[in-house]
């Protein structure tokens, strides 16, 4: 029998429903306790809020987490949380840095000071409480007269046309970018002090036009975990915005507002260090559903259910589609990770060619398993050596600084993948475990 428009039109349902797009604070298919409970068993996002709450004159918080576990949604919640001045006196602006920046190359303070501030000021111009607050001079003609003021930029070869010139070299000429970089390196300390007043002239403008006298002014940047280096250049990138969280942390705190960023998850592992440099700011991580009991392959049946109900608020008519073995035997695929999750559901829609076929049984799902652990595979034996550690010993297993972009590349594409059940753990992703286990050890390598 073929597949009747009615089944039809319920796939099609159940295939949009999973798109991994940020949700909104108030959509129905948030499920809160995805990301509700962090390691001292609170949100997240209630203990940032918090935090901007008791600071005064400003201070960081530092967001992580992988591809996948929600970092922008969550972000999302924290803005709608703490953007009330009637009520709690502060305004909350967010931006994501993968609009201004080019996240394959080297990053360095004066363009990410520039990104953000261009991107602070696109954001107060779009909003139509705030909109004509920075009309007299916004920070892209700011840059613009800047740029043209000093003989080394104009030597470099970097010609503008106006600001929106500016603004799409800078994300997508890496030639533009590099020479930016490299004429701002004679002029660090006064691109820094330039940026840092702009923001300082924004609150108080801010203030001003809000009538709020002491209004807090929040900017959350996203995307910041999404720099990562391809091919040769890998090391460059890793090492870059390591250098900007280090040997920055000074500038990255901006006088007079409270700023968000998010980081890489390799960062927090590689350097811990790197709040206390900013005030003592705490990373906060986002982590997989723990599907697993901890430290263990041992399935866990209230993370399972999780994940159900997950599905559940996306589409409530799923069980016409998957069986409960189905869907289960996908979660315990993707490790916990919600966008693998969704990505092998979906995947399996589809192929379904006949009414009879549904709903589909957990043997009749088993060709996605088949090609998502293709696209992960082959793995080179030191790069299995590695994993084998992981997955005994339930860490990263980083020994040396020149590996790191291996362990970004093993955490980026969610070849590991990191679960929280009482403290941090990592293990490699279900799909691989038999291959990484069969693997035979080279002892100069495993050691």
């Amino acid at each position: 029998m073929a597949l009747t428009p009615a089944n039809r039109a319920q796939m099609k349902a159940l295939y949009n429903a999973l798109s991994f797009e940020p949700l909104e604070p108030k959509d129905a298919a948030y499920v809160e306790q995805v990301n509700a409970r962090s390691a001292s068993g609170t949100d997240a996002v209630t203990e940032i809020a918090t935090e901007i709450d008791f600071q005064e004159g400003g201070g960081v918080s530092l967001f992580t987490g992988q591809r996948g576990t929600g970092k922008s949604t969550e972000l999302k919640r924290l803005k709608a949380r703490v953007d009330q001045p009637a009520t709690l006196g502060s305004v909350a602006f967010y931006a994501d840095l993968s609009e201004y920046v080019l996240l394959t190359k080297p990053i360095e303070i004066t363009d990410f000071l520039i990104s953000m501030a261009g991107a602070l000021s696109d954001r107060i111009e779009a909003d139509e409480r705030f909109g004509q607050t920075l009309a007299h001079r916004n920070y892209w003609t700011r840059l613009d007269h800047f740029l043209k003021s000093k003989v080394e930029f104009e030597g470099a070869g970097i010609k503008v046309e106006g600001v929106a010139d500016i603004k799409a070299s800078l994300k997508n000429d890496p030639d533009f970018k590099q020479r930016i970089q490299q004429a701002a390196r004679g002029h660090v300390a006064q691109i820094v002090a330039d940026a840092h007043a702009f923001f300082r002239d924004a609150v108080v403008s801010l203030r001003q036009s809000s009538g709020l006298p002491d209004l807090k002014v929040v900017l959350i940047v996203d995307s910041i975990e999404r720099i990562r280096g391809v091919g040769d250049e890998s090391m460059k990138v890793y090492e870059s915005v390591r250098n900007l969280f280090f040997a920055h942390a000074e500038h990255l705190r901006i006088p007079m507002m409270h700023m968000v960023y998010t980081v890489p998850p390799y960062l927090s592992i590689l350097a811990a260090g790197a709040g206390a440099l900013m005030g003592g700011a705490t990373v906060r991580r986002l982590v997989s559903t723990h599907i697993f009991q901890d430290r263990s392959r041992e399935v866990d049946p209230e993370g399972l259910a999780l994940m159900r109900r997950v599905i559940e608020k996306r589409h409530a008519g799923w069980s016409g589609l998957l069986s409960p073995e189905a869907l289960d035997r996908l979660a315990i695929s993707s490790g916990g990770d919600l966008r693998e999750f969704f990505r092998l559901v979906r995947q399996c829609l589809p192929s379904v060619r006949d009414d009879e076929q549904l709903p589909l049984s957990a043997q009749a799902v088993a060709h996605v398993e088949t090609s998502a652990r293709a696209e992960m595979l082959p793995i080179p034996a030191d790069h299995l050596d590695w994993l084998q550690q992981i997955s005994a010993t339930h860490d990263t297993c980083l020994q040396s600084d020149d590996k790191l972009p291996l362990l970004a590349h093993f955490l980026d594409n969610r070849l590991v993948l990191n679960y929280r059940n009482g403290s941090d753990w990592y293990d490699v992703h279900p799909l691989l475990r038999d291959f990484v286990d069969a693997h035979v050890a080279n002892p100069r390598t495993a050691a």
